[in-house]
């Protein structure tokens, strides 16, 4: 690793889950042009996020953090967006309420549009092509011409970002993020549920706290938080020379900023200590994730740490554990154990999607009862360690979807080819999204209660 860190250095390490382009000259001139571009997100703004993980990491706060598994040009409609963004503040307004504190929103969103993939090649009916690594590289469709990475994508997915996030602060400032809209589309997905029953108490006692706001003057006509809400962007980091090129220093503080988005992270593939990923994340000040799944040695963790925060920084890092439902017990202990047993402050969120992948009827999905299984374990091990279960990281959409099987509508396998849209790997639709907001709010006022039984 580089002693002197520079948005390039990373250059001279090895890298992994990088496509090959053809015409060379063509990547360094759109990488040129992208670094000329206007900043995506401002580094005040990351350093506000950094501030509201901080509070999270000392148990004071819980990260939501969901989206697209990869975002697409062909789907890049303002319909979809807002639908993801109602029902993400729907499963924020439930998360609030059961933790009783502050959930910080980040979003797999506006840049989210490269994917690591397992095989550099697919194979269909004896045909060999590139894999599709996510639009901002090369296209899904199955063909010799299409699989060519091709560097214009790169500023078709700046534009893209750019409108993304355009509408989103609209939406976030502008009303639609209203409290009062907001449950009111709550409660219609509480008397439409079939599991109605579990989360009409909780959906009660959100209108009794809101009737008792109100009586006492306190509404959203008069209170901004009520009307609008703070929402932040990140993406998994894969693509390096993009991100190099959205890399600028901030002029209040002189230190490097990467401006694709508040908060990125690198993935469970690119997490080598010696390796590329690693060394240009170590020099950007945003908040950054690191995936950590069954393969990550504790101790090689304890390092990583090191070397990403080697400051100690509450808020700079998150550790985003991906195990599988039936692995957390197995290594979710040793891991707090060694983080604790060291003094570094991070916060710990859950990805019960990544572990959870299986195929049923010719299409990769994700049993709804599994994730809800990983989750449950990530909080119970949480409890037992004394530690504060800080996030839950969902690839999940706003639209009705049939991509992971079970939930409360009992999406069955059969059901799979209805209305399987993604172009990489299966999200929760938005009846499961909101489904396992409700179940997390139930662990996070147990959280809640037992801190307060031990506080008495």
């Amino acid at each position: 690793m580089a002693e002197k860190w520079t948005p390039d250095s990373w250059r001279s390490q090895p890298i992994a889950q990088v496509p090959d382009y053809p015409d060379k000259e063509a990547l360094a001139d759109v990488e040129s042009r992208l670094a000329s571009y206007p900043p995506l997100v401002f580094a005040g703004e990351a350093r506000k996020l950094k501030a509201q993980l901080a509070d999270v990491a000392e148990g004071r706060g819980f990260l939501l953090q969901g989206g697209d598994c990869a975002e697409s040009f062909a789907e890049h409609h303002a319909d979809h967006i807002r639908d993801f963004f109602r029902v993400f503040l729907q499963m924020a307004v439930a998360l609030t309420y059961g933790a009783q504190q502050p959930v910080v929103k980040v979003g797999r969103i506006a840049g989210q549009f490269a994917k690591p993939r397992s095989s550099n090649i697919e194979k269909i009916d004896g045909v060999e092509l590139p894999s599709y690594r996510g639009d901002i590289i090369n296209g899904i469709e199955f063909s010799e011409k299409s699989r060519i990475p091709d560097p214009e994508r790169q500023a078709k997915a700046y534009r893209q970002s750019a409108a993304t996030l355009n509408l989103i602060r609209a939406f976030a400032q502008g009303g639609f993020a209203n409290l009062d809209h907001v449950h009111q589309w709550m409660l219609g997905f509480v008397k439409d549920s079939p599991q109605a029953h579990r989360y009409q108490e909780m959906a009660d006692r959100i209108s009794d706290a809101l009737s008792f706001m109100r009586a006492c003057g306190i509404d959203p006509d008069n209170t901004p938080q009520l009307r609008s809400t703070e929402f932040f962007t990140s993406h998994e980091a894969l693509l390096l020379g993009y991100e190099q090129a959205m890399t600028r220093v901030d002029s209040t503080t002189g230190e490097y900023y990467a401006t694709s988005g508040h908060m990125l992270w690198i993935g469970d593939r690119t997490r080598q200590i010696d390796h590329a990923h690693v060394e240009f994340f170590r020099g950007i000040k945003n908040p950054i994730g690191l995936k950590c799944g069954p393969s990550l040695d504790p101790e090689e963790l304890i390092k990583l740490i090191d070397v990403l925060n080697p400051e100690n920084e509450p808020g700079r890092l998150t550790l985003i554990t991906r195990f599988g439902h039936d692995k957390v017990f197995q290594h979710l202990p040793a891991m707090i154990r060694a983080v604790e047993r060291e003094g570094k402050k991070v916060v710990w969120s859950c990805d019960p999607m990544h572990g959870n992948t299986i195929t049923a009827n010719g299409y990769k999905t994700r049993p709804f009862e599994r994730i809800l299984g990983e989750v449950e374990a990530f909080f119970a091990v949480h409890r037992a360690e004394g530690t504060h279960a800080g996030g839950v990281h969902v690839e999940m959409t706003g639209r009705n979807v049939t991509e992971c099987t079970g939930g409360a509508r009992a999406l069955s396998a059969d059901q799979l080819g209805d209305r399987y849209h993604t172009h990489c790997d299966p999200r929760l639709n938005a009846d499961q999204a909101l489904e396992l907001a409700f179940t997390i709010a139930e662990n996070l006022r147990k959280e809640s209660d037992s801190r307060v039984a031990v506080n008495a």
